[in-house]
């Protein structure tokens, strides 16, 4: 009697017909698309200010990982993170103990930019101002400070006329004071994360009146150029809903792109890293690769 192999011949075989399959060949698919890429590079520093007065949308996430794809395309990247709790600090590796030089002492300790730069170990490209905790203070402190939403505008504009940067990434807190105020002022750009889940539109009418209010009296050169739908579940007929609702008020601004819920995004600041260095070929660094190429496709509003 013959041996079987411990293979039936009547077994399904596996091919693209399969749902796993065709999600591999797809992640490939993407995968080679992307490092065929040339992004272009912008003829003068892109200033975004990533924004969202709602809390756990991937604010931080986002800053982080779009600085890191387009620094990993080649392009010179600082990001500043202007939020006390450090997070964009920890993310991409750089040192932000209390005694560590900081954005904080740029705001009120009138230190150049110079002074306080890190660059991140995560690619040779790019750059990060750090947050410490001394930052949970400053906007008490910035309250008597002489031109106390230009704190940040001067010392980064000073420090980009010498040194060539590409893309600027301020990473703000979940709040409207004057913390994130100086980051609307010294950016050109602002970039909204949206979650993809119930009452990701509250809130948002509020911060963009303020942002008009903001562009109408400090920085005429400000806006909304930019969505980011995040945390998707393509599994659940609501997050497909916000989606349809955010593309229909905002037809010019939101991504192609979305980025999914990914456990890859949520581990990967554990490690001190970005998902893009943590794992490339995830599903999550894939999307942050092809949200990072649109920007720099699209090119800043004229």
């Amino acid at each position: 009697m013959k041996q079987s192999d411990g293979l039936s011949a009547e077994a399904p075989a596996f091919d693209d017909s399969t749902p796993l399959a065709r999600e591999v060949a797809d992640l490939t698919r993407r995968r080679l698309a992307i490092a065929a890429d040339q992004l272009p590079l912008p003829p003068a520093p892109r200033i975004f200010t990533v924004a969202n007065q709602k809390g756990g949308v991937g604010k931080t996430t986002t800053a982080v990982n779009l600085a890191a794809a387009l620094a990993r395309a080649g392009a010179n990247v600082l990001v500043i993170d202007l939020d006390p709790q450090g997070n964009a600090s920890t993310a991409l590796g750089v040192e932000h103990r209390a005694e560590t030089a900081s954005v904080y002492d740029v705001l009120v300790g009138d230190a150049s930019m110079s002074d306080v730069v890190q660059k991140s170990p995560e690619f040779d490209h790019l750059y990060c101002v750090p947050a410490t905790i001394h930052l949970a203070g400053a906007e008490i402190e910035l309250v008597s400070l002489v031109a106390r939403e230009q704190r940040l505008r001067t010392p980064l504009d000073a420090y980009l006329a010498e040194n060539t940067f590409h893309y600027v990434f301020i990473d703000c807190p979940p709040s409207l004071g004057l913390l994130t105020i100086n980051a609307f002022v010294a950016a050109q750009e602002v970039l909204i994360p949206i979650q993809c889940e119930y009452y990701a539109l509250e809130g948002l009418s509020q911060l963009l009146s303020n942002i008009q209010l903001i562009e109408r009296h400090l920085n005429p050169a400000l806006t909304v150029s930019t969505i980011l739908l995040t945390m998707y579940d393509s599994r659940t007929n609501l997050a497909n809903q916000v989606v349809q609702d955010v593309r229909d008020h905002f037809p010019d601004q939101v991504l192609d792109t979305v980025i999914p819920r990914s456990v890859r995004i949520s581990e990967a600041p554990s490690y001190g890293q970005s998902v893009v260095s943590y794992d490339a070929n995830s599903p999550g660094s894939l999307s942050y690769l092809e949200a990072a190429a649109e920007i720099a496709r699209r090119g800043a509003p004229q």
